[in-house]
């Protein structure tokens, strides 16, 4: 078998294939977006990059993929553990011990040049509600931006020595079923009516000051966890400004208090309901066309959350009920919206499971983002609960 390092056209084409190969008969695995992965390994459109590096590579047998796998480490997540981390990605690969243990030799290898000390995966050289943890259950056509992967990646990494640091949960919600706990609603109604507390959702007109808001809820919500690192203003106006075909205005939440932003709510549209369609994450200008077209036909019809936080000082008062309140008059008007998934929430943050659980909402699946320890005597610890 032979490892080669991702170099030129030719060989980024072979990294694009090999999921095509590993894939071919499994009716609930969708392509990946080319374009966003691309996105990923490319320094000029990566902030990552000016504090890491990445690598990928391609694995053949006799002249055949049989696999592929990317490393990488940016001095933000390395620094934010008990020993530098970095983290592995896009693995792909047949159902082969060796295989899977060349890919991952290679990587680790690679990172401990770079100074690593562990290894997480498989994970994303990016925002980690795109492409993060492995698949454990819930084996069906994933939502935009969650990983598939066969049962057998799980088996795979365990054999390596990776064991779970923590698990990641999904949950399916449909907001305008009359049959949600009546106490929901009705914390919402009381909360949309104090004074002093008011709730609007995001405009691209007024982006520059909904972004602000933003960075502050995210520092105040956010700042206790471990491994918190500050969101960039020009990162997150690059990100919306690529984002505008899964985005939607009225999808995108602000809870205030005393004109104050408290709260913070995205859910994103699963663009993965057309790419199933388009069987293709490579798209050309016909494809590109057609995949506008069958949006505006109404074809999405599920959304995902990826984002939901309260700044400590107004958790426990039914803020995240007062934002579905207004978004279920938005999902009412726009009818064809009849499910939204949740994903993910790690099972570290046990307030945010049982704050769903109470929507009503529904777990059906869950990932997990695994670790290697290079040094297989040090004692494993998984990742702590938030208070």
């Amino acid at each position: 078998m032979e490892v080669i390092q991702v170099t030129g056209k030719h060989l980024v084409d072979e990294f694009h294939k090999v999921p095509e190969i590993i894939y071919k008969k499994d009716r609930s695995w969708i392509p990946q977006l080319r374009l966003m992965i691309e996105n990923t390994f490319d320094p000029a459109k990566n902030g990552r990059y000016k504090k890491g590096d990445a690598r990928r590579w391609v694995l053949k047998n006799d002249g055949k993929l049989v696999g592929r796998i990317a490393a990488f480490y940016d001095d933000d997540y390395s620094s934010g553990y008990d020993q530098p981390t970095g983290c592995c990605g896009f693995f792909e690969c047949i159902n082969d011990e060796e295989a899977a243990f060349k890919l991952l030799d290679t990587a680790r290898d690679w990172l401990k040049e770079h100074g690593m000390e562990a290894m997480d995966g498989p994970v994303n050289f990016d925002e980690n509600f795109f492409f993060w943890g492995m698949l454990k259950d819930g084996f069906r056509p994933q939502t935009f931006g969650m990983n598939y992967n066969p049962p057998y990646y799980n088996d795979l990494f365990a054999a390596y020595g990776f064991k779970t640091y923590y698990e990641q949960y999904s949950y399916s919600l449909d907001i305008t079923n009359p049959d949600l706990p009546d106490r929901f609603w009705k914390i919402a109604e009381w909360v949309a009516r104090k004074p002093g507390y008011s709730v609007e959702h995001f405009s691209y007109k007024n982006q520059d000051k909904f972004i602000r808001d933003f960075i502050e809820i995210h520092e105040k919500a956010w700042g206790n966890h471990d491994n918190y690192k500050p969101i960039k203003f020009q990162l997150l106006k690059d990100l919306l400004s690529g984002a505008k075909i899964i985005l939607d205005e009225e999808f995108i939440w602000y809870a205030y208090h005393n004109g104050k932003p408290i709260a913070f709510f995205m859910q994103i549209l699963d663009l993965n309901q057309i790419l199933q369609k388009l069987k293709t994450g490579k798209l050309s200008l016909w494809q590109g066309l057609k995949l506008l077209y069958l949006k505006k036909r109404k074809t999405i019809t599920r959304c995902r959350v990826i984002v939901l936080g309260v700044v400590p000082a107004y958790q426990g008062k039914g803020i995240e009920s007062a934002i579905f309140h207004h978004l279920k008059k938005v999902m009412l008007r726009k009818k064809w919206y009849d499910d939204m998934e949740m994903s993910w929430i790690g099972d570290f943050n046990p307030k945010m499971n049982a704050l769903f659980k109470s929507f009503g909402a529904d777990r059906t699946q869950t990932h997990r983002t695994m670790r290697y320890l290079f040094d297989r005597e040090k004692e494993f610890v998984r990742a702590p609960i938030i208070e």
